[in-house]
């Protein structure tokens, strides 16, 4: 079951929200600018729990937002000095984190007015949106979609995108997570069971392009454990983490269980690397969901995508698309009660 209403404008144009619902209890709001999802809430005793970070209404997200719920690129993370060089041309971004390129930059996908459609038979919204050649400096024409589907209590993303030309491509969601609803999640217990090494990076987040394993340090996640040091101090996490090659795609790449037990939530990718950032930076003025201040630690991220700045590291995997080879890359997101019984995937 799905509603359409409109939200705001943006630019001269009406953004339009499409709220997701499903039997679980599971409410899905997202808004056709930059494929946010504004709300997400599900049903616990009875009672809806939202568990994204994000706003009531649609003016606070362009002055305010930190990508919240939006889908980013043409190229997420950073870009170290803003430019790459692609057979013999080196292209030159629009720098907005400092001296680099950030989420496809200032005027990026999380950005822009996509087209929207949703499809009530499969309770699902399909996304489209054509990126230009020469915009925010990247080569390329490309057509971009995105369908978001909600089936019971699992929301899943299908992204693929078609270049005329040879461009990198490289996008993920941008939720932030927090199943409690209470000031900071530092106490969710965060499970990462295949991040076996992360790429390491300098003081500005950027790789260095070493790749070093996380056993016995303070990165490991591999077994379930809160984000604080043994004094209770909240530990700050900004970090890539490369899965294991070898992991099973109907596994779960990472789990958090909110600190009251209520819910748990569950992601599976077919990429090869996650960004778990907790929100360290996070300083909002502007009052979210039931006037909740957002600040230190209020939420967590789980960015799956390709390697960053993969672009000036020849030894991480190519995210050059092609005509002949185009991007495509899906997620799952699950929230609900814990549970130990296997997952099974949406079938579209």
């Amino acid at each position: 079951m799905l509603s359409k209403k409109g939200i705001g404008t943006f630019d001269g144009k009406i953004v339009e929200e499409v709220t997701l619902e499903s039997a679980a209890g599971v409410r899905v709001s997202l808004m056709n600018w930059g494929v946010v999802v504004r709300d997400w809430q599900v049903s616990v005793c009875g009672k809806p729990r939202s568990v994204v970070l994000g706003f009531e209404t649609f003016d606070p997200y362009p002055v305010h937002s930190p990508y919240f719920g939006a889908l980013v690129g043409r190229v997420a993370n950073r870009i170290d000095g803003a430019q790459f060089t692609l057979d013999g041309k080196t292209y030159r971004l629009p720098a907005n984190d400092g001296a680099n390129h950030l989420h496809g930059g200032p005027q990026g996908l999380s950005l822009r007015i996509w087209e929207m459609e949703p499809d009530s038979a499969t309770n699902a919204i399909k996304f489209s949106l054509t990126s230009s050649a020469g915009e925010m400096g990247y080569p390329g024409t490309v057509r971009f979609e995105a369908y978001y589907t909600l089936v019971g209590s699992r929301l899943r993303l299908d992204l693929s995108a078609l270049p005329d030309a040879p461009t990198p491509i490289n996008m993920t969601q941008h939720n932030y997570f927090n199943l409690t609803g209470s000031d900071t999640a530092l106490d969710h217990m965060v499970h990462l069971p295949s991040a076996v090494a992360h790429t390491a990076f300098r003081t500005d987040h950027v790789p260095t392009g070493a790749i070093l394993p996380v056993n016995g340090t303070d990165l490991d996640f591999r077994s379930p454990r809160r984000m604080r040091q043994a004094s209770g101090r909240g530990v700050d996490y900004n970090v890539n983490y490369v899965l294991a090659m070898n992991r099973k795609l109907s596994d779960p790449v990472a789990t958090v269980t909110g600190e009251d037990g209520a819910l748990a939530l569950r992601l599976f990718s077919d990429q090869p690397t996650v960004q778990f950032y907790n929100g360290f930076l996070t300083d909002v003025p502007a009052k979210g969901h039931h006037g909740r201040h957002y600040g230190k630690y209020s939420g967590l991220c789980l960015e799956d995508q390709f390697f960053p700045d993969a672009v000036n590291h020849l030894h991480f995997p190519s995210i050059i698309c092609s005509p002949d080879a185009p991007y495509r890359h899906w997620c799952e997101f699950d929230i609900s009660p814990p549970k130990t019984e296997p997952d099974a995937h949406i079938i579209i």
